[in-house]
């Protein structure tokens, strides 16, 4: 009773501040509602992009992956720094410059409304097929195993998990689509500071746990009894062989944090270049610390349950059930409810733009008072939740979360990137070889993920159990050896994408060259000491990459 009673005391104090936080903004029009009136500050940001970026398929999914290969799967947090710096440093300029709501609207000025309207549709698509039920899924597991949903309610786990999906799904509808960008960013920020408390008390009481009461000496158990597993450099077969962090792994950080709507629309909603660039920068430092949170349990797990667990997405249920003390498991319910929820609301809010912003006014009602726009997309908004809670408990059986999840997004990630990255370095490649490069891009990956690598793969099995192989570690080495890592086919893919656009820009060039214009929405006078700060952060994140490596 006392978590329950906790849990709906902070989830309601954080809908009650972002209430009076916002009930001033003006969401009738296209910057109030979807940018929050271009008034983001630096610690805004940041509290956002943090919380945009950990839901449960990252808590969950990330310390089942660290559960299973130690400490390399920190490569998912740590170089996320680095791209958030290349994007305060490179593209946040740009982006504000033009006065961007939405990523693909760039892509109207640069090359054409088409390429645009494609480019919103793949994201869009993505996030109500993939992103969204992922997220209302994985967080109805956990919500439902805190707080036994079964037994607490007296109906099966299938049914259970339906009311959480719902229950979750309807109070983040409310949050995105009828209280703008502002009511997601101020409720992330609030839930931000709980994350960061609640996240760290995990790995404080689970290292009390194997450690007789003691920090450090629960980390110095854990460090000398698998040494082997604090290794930063990932091997072939594990989630993040370390071969990949120079290739696709990169490129992936690159899309999400520098061109994927639902995070960069934070920057977008800064009130000037430098609170955006800020913003970035402190957000970069805190993804340093990210493996705390996100890695340190999953290892933590593995000493405590002895590798002895069904599926290593329940290292972290698991371990938050068997060390956190009672009373406290409902407010870390409650910040975990604030994650799930504004993973699923940012989603939600980024879809509502692009579908506002880049379908309905673009193609639909061209003519469209504001007013109207924000109706619409508030109405798609329903919609897409709607749909997304449908799909969600089809999921069940997608096996590893995290890993399924960040393999699927390379249907559109890279080529969105590729198109975007041409469109900023180049002046003459025309809007054919975007169209072009994001079809193939998008056509040649599910090709080769979903039609080349099983048949290699099943074929490499079948040849090595006919050899009389049977040990499941040879076995999975040789699957892993069977066909390139998705990471580094996707960096196959974004050279080819690129020089095949290159070479269109070559044969067809545009007939006049691209200038980019200021629209004078913002200031853009950068921080001060942006690249100064930015270097430092790279330099600590190699720095961490070469105290770890074996």
């Amino acid at each position: 009773m006392i978590g329950i009673l906790s849990f709906v005391g902070f989830t309601a104090m954080v809908a009650i501040i972002s209430y009076f936080a916002t009930r001033t903004t003006d969401e009738t029009s296209s910057d109030g509602y979807f940018l929050g009136g271009r008034s983001l500050t630096a610690g805004v940001i940041a509290g956002s992009l943090l919380l945009t970026n950990l839901s449960t398929e990252q808590i969950v999914g990330l310390n089942g992956s660290a559960y299973k290969d130690g400490l390399s799967v920190m490569a998912w947090e740590t170089l996320a720094a680095i791209a958030i710096v290349i994007t305060a440093v490179f593209l946040l300029p740009r982006y504000l410059k033009g006065g961007l709501t939405t990523v693909p609207q760039f892509l109207a000025k640069r090359f054409d409304v088409s390429t645009k309207t494609i480019t919103s549709a793949l994201f869009l698509t993505g996030y109500v097929v993939v992103l969204l039920p992922v997220i209302l899924y994985s967080g109805s597991v956990a919500i439902s195993g805190m707080f036994n949903v079964p037994e607490l309610l007296n109906v099966s786990d299938k049914t259970a998990l339906v009311i959480c999906i719902w229950g979750i799904g309807i109070i983040g509808s409310i949050y995105a689509v009828f209280g703008g960008l502002k009511a997601v960013a101020v409720s992330d920020s609030i839930n931000a500071i709980g994350l960061i408390v609640g996240g760290i008390l995990i790995p404080v009481f689970g290292l009390m746990a194997i450690g007789d009461g003691s920090v450090f000496g629960g980390l110095e158990t854990l460090m000398t009894t698998n040494p082997e597993r604090f290794d930063s450099t990932g091997e072939a077969g594990q989630e993040v062989p370390f071969s990949t962090i120079f290739t696709g792994m990169m490129l992936v950080q690159l899309f999400y944090w520098g061109t994927n709507q639902q995070i960069i629309q934070r920057a977008l909603a800064a009130k000037n270049l430098a609170e955006g660039q800020k913003g970035l920068l402190l957000a970069s430092f805190l993804k340093i610390l990210g493996p705390l949170i996100l890695v340190l349990p999953g290892m933590i797990a593995y000493h405590y349950f002895e590798g002895g667990l069904a599926s290593s997405d329940l290292a972290y249920p698991e371990l938050v059930r068997a060390v956190l003390p009672k009373p406290l498991i409902g407010f870390f319910a409650a910040v975990l409810f604030g994650a799930i929820l504004s993973s699923f609301n940012s989603v939600l809010n980024s879809s509502v733009t692009l579908f506002g912003i880049d379908i309905y006014k673009q193609h639909i009602n061209k003519e469209a008072p504001e007013k109207t726009v924000v109706r619409y997309g508030k109405i798609f908004g329903v919609c897409l939740a709607l749909a997304a809670m449908f799909i969600a408990p089809m999921i069940a059986n997608a096996g590893s979360l995290f890993n399924y999840l960040q393999e699927i997004n390379g249907i559109y990630s890279i080529p969105i990137l590729t198109i975007i990255v041409i469109g900023y370095t180049t002046k003459r490649v025309p809007a054919i070889a975007a169209k072009i490069g994001i079809i193939s891009g998008s056509l040649l990956y599910i090709i080769s993920q979903f039609w080349l690598q099983p048949k290699f793969v099943n074929t490499a099995l079948e040849d090595a159990k006919a050899s009389g192989i049977t040990d499941s570690g040879e076995l999975a080495l040789i699957q892993a050896d069977a066909y390139p890592h998705y990471l580094h086919v996707m960096a196959i893919l974004f050279i080819a994408n690129i020089a095949i656009m290159l070479l269109i820009g070559k044969l067809k060039p545009r007939e006049t060259p691209y200038v980019q214009e200021y629209t004078k929405q913002v200031e853009i006078t950068p921080f001060k000491y942006v690249k100064q700060f930015g270097a430092i952060i790279v330099i600590i994140v190699v720095g961490i990459y070469i105290y770890f490596a074996k």
